[in-house]
């Protein structure tokens, strides 16, 4: 059964009058799909409607997505030019997106880049590997390191150079250490019942107007798998050791 999301599930981190950031809850649809659930971006427009008395409906620019299993660090942009400024980032790379998983084993090497050809089947909403010859295949290219090995678990930090649909999830499959709780992609053996410990713990990118470079940090939630991680001292170390 589907949760009732409220805005009480979605803290908002930062807001102005040209962009919106907030953390989405696991399990929500970024926007609006065949479930009929509660979607984050609708409910965001209705609370911008609200706070700040709109006529009609409010305006809202989806620049990015999450998957609905996976949580974490999102900005919307309040106005067209904002979105299409916040766009741009994200096609030219200015927009850097880090996330945390945990995965089932540990990658044989602790640190490196995965590079595949991606192709979604819209039948089945499932994305696979394939070829760069393969007809509409798209590059997708990650950064990880590990940085806990629990054994029957790791902790991954990764940096993504391209959004692809379902990237991380599907790659990490590919090399036989699926993310913990992802059913679609074989890491539920270990997980029964659990969530997809996937998470977007930063997003770092440019105001669109002031031109500032901003970031922000989400934790993971407080629940198996991440409680058996320090997560707090990882994140301390990345902002003072810039890895």
């Amino acid at each position: 059964m589907a949760r009732n999301f409220t805005m009480d599930d979605v803290p908002v981190l930062y807001e102005d009058n040209q962009i919106l950031v907030v953390v989405k809850p696991q399990n929500m649809p970024t926007q609006a799909d065949s479930s009929g659930d509660k979607d984050l971006l609708t409910l965001l427009k209705e609370y911008i409607k609200v706070k700040y008395d709109k006529p009609g409906e409010a305006f809202l620019g989806l620049v990015h997505r999450l998957d609905r299993p996976t949580g974490g660090v999102m900005v919307f942009a309040r106005n067209s030019k904002s979105a299409a400024r916040l766009c741009e980032s994200i096609i030219t790379d200015e927009t850097e997106k880090k996330y945390l998983a945990v995965l089932n084993g540990c990658p044989k090497e602790k640190r490196g880049q995965l590079i595949t050809w991606l192709k979604k089947n819209p039948l089945t909403n499932s994305v696979y590997v394939a070829t760069s010859a393969t007809e509409g295949a798209k590059r997708a290219e990650l950064e990880y390191k590990i940085i806990e090995d629990l054994g029957v678990i790791s902790l991954a930090k990764i940096r993504l150079e391209t959004g692809r649909s379902h990237q991380i999830r599907v790659q990490f499959s590919s090399i036989n250490n699926p993310v913990f709780g992802d059913v679609r992609y074989h890491g539920d053996i270990l997980a029964k019942g659990h969530n997809l410990a996937l998470w977007a713990y930063e997003l770092a990118f440019n105001h669109p107007t002031t031109k500032e470079k901003m970031v922000f940090q989400c934790y993971p939630p407080e629940i198996e798998p991440w409680t058996r991680f320090d997560i707090e001292k990882h994140l301390n170390y990345f902002n003072n050791n810039d890895d």
